[in-house]
């Protein structure tokens, strides 16, 4: 079965306010907030935006060189047909 959600009741969760929310955060696991034992409020972390495919490597490659200027190798692409 799932996990168990922590629960907080309200009067902790207004002294503690702060110190909470980073806790869930840090941690990546949410919290029940409570109001004479019942639940009210859930405290969650926000979830990371999804990569977006196109141009997430941005700026990780490197030009090493001349890459628009002839090659001193010939290719067999360029080589007679036999």
């Amino acid at each position: 079965m799932g996990q168990q959600l922590r629960q907080i009741p309200a009067r902790i969760f207004k002294a503690e306010c702060l110190r909470l929310m980073d806790e869930v955060r840090q941690q990546r696991t949410p919290s029940i907030i409570t109001k004479r034992g019942k639940p009210v409020a859930k405290l969650a972390p926000v979830e990371d935006e999804p990569l977006d495919l196109f141009g997430w490597m941005k700026g990780t490659g490197a030009v090493d060189g001349d890459i628009v200027g002839p090659l001193d190798v010939v290719w067999s692409a360029d080589a007679e047909p036999r």
